[in-house]
């Protein structure tokens, strides 16, 4: 039988069906740093990886005989993407099957930063709360507010879609028009620097790469609304979360809902002490249904790959290099 790694537990269903299938090793249950115990499994054909394990070049060039990682995660900046495609290892990942659940919890941060559902919790525990106050807690209505929404893929038109449902008003900056749905849903595309001094809400729905590095800096923040709501469920490293950190600091009226950290697992320590935040543990997939999915996709991706196959999820830069190849070949 042939050998995968999963770097950590997951859906007792998908585990179950990797034990049938393979010679399965799940590496944090060996109790060593993950870079040591996949090197101990220098045999292994398929790696299934979540978003926190870093597979650099030294893991892959470990792994002789990989033939494949399935990435447990929409995202895959994880990965030396380049070394994976020099070796012919293909990647995979989830993408897709988590956009409600991610959507979801984009809204509940909008709700919950808007409304200040974490103080007014808080306040309610420490058992302050002694009767109805007409300033108590005043937050910022949706209705007729503007959601900027930055990266109008699919789970930043999920969001959108929700936030119509509140009765917000919807702008978007995209590399690429979508003129069905301006037309479909009366959103408005505008330019990067016109969403950010426009937008009540800005929502960050944008993959990781190395050219949107910090977006959001120290420059874009000073450029919001006083009052803005900075929404990130997307990737950390996409905001300088310093600057983020002193914005909030400087101005109680600018609040930011995060789902995403630039250092995960670590989070600046100021902001932890701010009662203009919210911050979740990076949630954004967190439903039994969508990370039960999530795991069915990774075992398919294996599956497919060591019996010969074309996996289903391939990352766009392996659909890019099979396409140039059939280009190359048909010449």
């Amino acid at each position: 039988m042939k050998k995968v790694i999963l770097t950590h537990g997951y859906a007792d269903e998908a585990v179950e069906r990797l034990r049938r299938e393979f010679r399965l090793a799940i590496a944090a249950d060996e109790g060593t740093d993950l870079p040591g115990s996949l090197r101990r499994h220098a045999d292994a054909e398929g790696l299934i990886s979540f978003l926190s394990d870093p597979i650099d070049r030294t893991v892959i060039s470990n792994l002789k005989k990989l033939k494949i990682i399935a990435n447990y995660a929409a995202g895959y900046n994880n990965i030396d993407i380049g070394w994976a495609l020099e070796k012919n290892i293909l990647v995979t990942h989830t993408p897709d099957v988590l956009t409600p659940a991610t959507a979801d919890l984009a809204m509940a941060l909008i709700l919950a930063a808007s409304r200040r559902l974490v103080e007014g919790d808080a306040y309610v525990r420490a058992g302050r709360f002694t009767g109805w106050g007409a300033g108590l807690f005043l937050g910022k209505e949706l209705q007729g507010a503007v959601l900027g929404i930055v990266g109008m893929g699919r789970i930043g038109l999920a969001t959108a879609l929700r936030a119509r449902a509140f009765g917000m008003k919807v702008i978007y900056y995209s590399r690429s028009a979508k003129p069905v749905l301006e037309k479909k849903y009366g959103f408005a595309r505008v330019t990067f620097l016109e969403l950010i001094r426009g937008a009540d809400v800005v929502s960050l729905h944008l993959p990781y790469a190395a050219g949107v590095h910090h977006l959001f800096n120290r420059d874009v923040f000073a450029l919001m609304k006083k009052d803005a709501i900075f929404i990130n469920t997307a990737r950390g490293p996409l905001m300088d979360e310093e600057a983020l950190a002193e914005q909030l600091e400087k101005n109680e009226r600018f609040t930011a809902g995060l789902d995403v950290y630039e250092n995960e697992p670590m989070v600046d320590p100021r902001l932890k002490h701010l009662k203009n935040t919210v911050l979740l543990p990076h949630l954004g997939s967190a439903t039994g249904k969508t990370r039960r999915a999530m795991a069915m996709m990774t075992v398919q991706a294996v599956r497919q790959a060591l019996n010969g196959k074309r996996p289903q999820h391939l990352i766009p830069e392996w659909k890019e290099k099979l396409k140039r190849n059939t280009n190359c070949s048909n010449k």
